[in-house]
């Protein structure tokens, strides 16, 4: 049976969200997926395609339906489930071997399973607090680190505000500003956390020694340092975690969306052997009855297979290169509407001259058949996440598309009744 578009779209209003529904349509874009595969998805009706340069911020870094992941996770149904949480398992054991085998500069041996990002920010939190003795958390400006309890507090006010929540707990301050952290370090400090690159901030870049700055003045405060690697693990910036670029490591790190690759959920908090040291001690402290589900486990080997492997992380490197070339002749064709690229390596910031440029930019790409996201607490900026897999002929028709696409800046301005 065929199904359309607005036949989707309705039935999801019906009992899902009837909110998104009318925000989709009103902006234009009633794309439901429809057929996906690799870097490229279609709407129900298969009248559209799109390059997906979104990947739901890291999920779909391997591509939509990766055969090699497929296969994993087809070949674990022959013998496994979910498991039993509280027992030993050897596909979890597998996996946070592994894992521990690739944290920065391995120092970091332990691993507590989730099956999504925020309960895995919530286990970085919680253990942070326990390993302290302390209970304030410093967090970036306008950051988002997910929409579960502990995570909500360290993000904007607006998430918090609206669900009555609290944030008394959390400390904010300003993106790239030491000094502003460290004078919000004292001795009531359990943790600092920090995304390598806030992406819903609108992806800018740390300052060269920011990042290592926070650690030291962490270790000296007696806090701890979190680094929320849910979009800039996993090769996203051609190194296999982000932070592996600033030369230290973290006390704990959280990753999560492409460790799945978009096929189950799954993610992790990795951590030092001092910081696990409470979950030996009380190993029922913290439960997840779907964290680590062992039919995941062979999926998000597979997924650090690939990416780990160090002609992949070549790879992206000249992927890299070639987008950062494009963008600058782009820029310098469209001055007066792309006025900055904030890149390391395949995560990407698009900065547009108007306070909702990467809002206007996103219609106006999906007209070129690209999939950005603007970002969500910077609306000049669209996100460009493409995905890891395309090879460099994709990357320049990608390229020639945002060349039309800042081309018809004006036209997507004026359909979204945004004034120029």
């Amino acid at each position: 049976m065929t199904t359309s578009n607005s036949a989707v779209f309705d039935a999801f209003a019906e009992h899902v969200s009837s909110g998104k529904v009318r925000h989709w349509r009103a902006y234009g874009f009633e794309f439901p997926y429809g057929r996906r595969d690799g870097p490229f998805v279609w709407d129900v009706e298969e009248r559209h395609r799109l390059i997906n340069c979104h990947v739901n911020g890291g999920c779909y870094n391997l591509g939509h339906r990766n055969p090699e992941l497929i296969k994993a996770l087809v070949d674990a149904t022959g013998s496994l489930d979910a498991g039993n949480h509280h027992l030993p398992s050897m596909a979890r054991a597998k996996l946070a071997r592994r894992l521990a085998d690739t944290s920065p500069q391995g120092g970091m041996s332990r691993v507590v399973f989730g099956s999504s990002g925020g309960e895995a920010i919530d286990v970085a939190l919680k253990a942070a607090r326990r390993f302290t003795g302390r209970r304030k958390i410093v967090s970036i400006e306008l950051a988002y680190h997910g929409h579960t309890g502990l995570a909500l507090g360290c993000g904007a006010d607006s998430y918090i505000d609206y669900f009555n929540s609290s944030a008394e707990d959390n400390i904010r301050v300003p993106f790239n500003d030491l000094p502003a952290l460290k004078a919000a370090l004292d001795s009531t400090v359990a943790a600092v956390i920090v995304e390598t690159v806030p992406a819903t901030l609108g992806m800018p870049i740390p300052a060269p020694r920011y990042l290592a700055g926070i650690k030291a003045a962490c270790e000296r405060n007696g806090s701890l340092y979190i680094a929320d690697e849910v979009q800039t693990g996993l090769g996203r910036t051609g190194r296999f975690w982000g932070v592996d670029h600033f030369g230290f490591v973290p006390d704990l790190l959280v990753t999560a969306k492409g460790l799945g690759g978009g096929l189950y959920p799954i993610t992790a908090t990795l951590m030092t052997e001092d910081v696990f040291a409470n979950f030996d001690e009380n190993p029922f402290a913290h439960v997840s009855t779907m964290g680590g589900a062992e039919i995941g486990c062979p999926v998000a080997e597979r997924v650090i297979e690939i990416s780990s492997d160090p002609a992949f992380l070549g790879h992206v490197t000249q992927l890299a290169h070639r987008f950062a070339e494009g963008f600058e002749e782009l820029r310098a064709r469209h001055p007066d509407r792309l006025v900055e690229v904030r890149q390391l390596g395949l995560f990407m910031g698009l900065k547009f001259n108007h306070p909702q440029g990467g809002y206007i930019a996103m219609k106006s790409a999906v007209r070129e058949g690209v999939l950005g996201w603007r970002a969500g607490n910077d609306l000049s900026v669209m996100q460009f996440l493409p995905p890891l897999i395309i090879d460099l002929d994709l990357a320049d028709e990608i390229l020639e598309r945002l060349d039309r696409a800042c081309a018809g800046f004006a036209r997507a301005a004026e359909e979204l009744g945004v004034t120029l």
